[in-house]
């Protein structure tokens, strides 16, 4: 996964995927813009639960802990040691999940350009990705400190021709699950594993490499320049 994602969808659309019956709290008072070239340290939306609510927060995308001031601050973080490993130790309890449009990957193409290609979902709904960090809660304001990553998976399928890493993405009874604090870890770390969503739910096509600049915005960034491709095509 390359670093680059969409974000443009209304919070109401993206929560209303989850299906979630009670109440639930936006913290962005609607002041999020719509972000069709989302990059790393930039404020996303976010979805955590706490107190039986669901909250939105605002949340810089990349996180290290304190120890680690030699590095920058990774944005994603590999499901096969997220759990386990010592870098993600004080977050790994603490799940959420980043809702997206869909993201951009590179490919090697004729030039010294790279070709950018966008990622949705067939269907074009809502994408639930796996997330740890550290955020907000009704017990602690927002800090300097606070920030998510998305945990990836091996690509798998004709997703593996764009990058060998995608997001580990959960339907919403899974993010459902992923979300409720009463989950036990060993199951959030099954669930993360083995039951992330296949490459047969996706499908991709090349966008203007105008993507390539963090600077452009807008949904003429999203169009179509090629075919769309699907992991069950030749």
């Amino acid at each position: 996964m390359c670093g680059r994602l969409t974000q443009y969808r209304g919070i109401h659309d993206f929560v209303a995927t989850l299906s979630i019956p009670d109440a639930w709290v936006d913290h962005t008072a609607g002041q999020l813009p719509a972000r069709y070239n989302a990059a790393p340290t930039q404020q996303l939306a976010l979805l955590h639960q706490a107190e039986h609510r669901l909250h939105v927060h605002a949340v810089r995308w990349g996180w290290r802990p304190h120890w680690a001031k030699d590095r920058a601050a990774p944005i994603n973080a590999r499901v096969e040691k997220v759990a386990h490993g010592p870098f993600f130790r004080a977050i790994w309890p603490h799940r959420a999940i980043v809702p997206v449009d869909s993201w951009y990957e590179w490919t090697a193409d004729a030039g010294a350009t790279k070709q950018p290609w966008l990622i949705r979902r067939r269907d074009q709904a809502p994408i639930l990705c796996a997330a740890i960090g550290q955020f907000p809660s009704d017990e602690r304001a927002a800090s300097e400190h606070d920030g998510f990553v998305i945990i990836t998976a091996d690509a798998e399928g004709g997703m593996v021709d764009l990058h060998d890493r995608r997001p580990v993405v959960l339907s919403p009874d899974l993010a459902r699950e992923w979300l409720d604090p009463a989950t036990p870890m060993a199951r959030a770390e099954q669930m993360a594993l083995l039951q992330g969503e296949s490459s047969q739910a996706f499908e991709w096509f090349k966008v203007a490499r105008a993507v390539g600049n963090v600077r452009n915005q807008g949904p003429e960034l999203i169009e179509p320049h090629s075919e769309v491709m699907r992991a069950d095509q030749p």
